[in-house]
């Protein structure tokens, strides 16, 4: 949450000549309402059904660049589906960073009901081991623009083909 799955994700699509599609909004479009909708009609659970179904059918697809929810390596099935189907790039900032990054939270369910850094904290400790764990690779995002970024990206994707 805050890593920048979106805004690096559209600008690697273009450069690769790819489709972009970022999982929450094609959720949002299939349901018509905002993800902080979904979760408080249906909870964090209800969320992660809708999740897991949109990221198996998405992953079937080819020549795309996918931004999944933050939360969405919490499921199994979503990190085998990441892991077999495609070349999944974990985005890391330390929670301190994601912090600074999604204040307000506006839009953030997850982040709406107690202290917003330490729940980053929370979410940190048991999500990162799991990015890490399907990750090809891993991008430091801290100080560098959104092109720096991406052109990294596109050297280590080469690299490795």
């Amino acid at each position: 949450m805050g890593a920048g799955k979106s805004t690096v994700g559209k600008v690697l699509a273009k450069k690769l000549g790819r489709r972009f599609l970022d999982a929450d909004h094609v959720i949002e479009e299939r349901c018509g309402v905002k993800i902080p909708v979904i979760f408080e009609m249906e909870g964090e659970e209800g969320f992660r059904k809708r999740e897991a179904q949109t990221i198996r059918e998405i992953t079937a697809e080819h020549d795309i660049v996918l931004a999944t929810g933050g939360g969405a390596v919490l499921s199994p099935e979503n990190r085998q589906m990441l892991n077999e189907r495609g070349t999944v790039i974990y985005l890391h900032a330390n929670p301190v960073e994601l912090w600074y990054r999604t204040k307000g939270g506006e839009g953030r369910p997850l982040l709406q009901n107690g202290d917003a850094r330490k729940i980053l904290e929370s979410l940190y400790s048991i999500r990162d081991p799991l990015y890490r764990e399907i990750a090809d690779h891993v991008i430091e995002t801290g100080k560098p623009s959104v092109n720096q970024l991406v052109n990294t990206l596109i050297m280590q994707l080469e690299l490795s083909a």
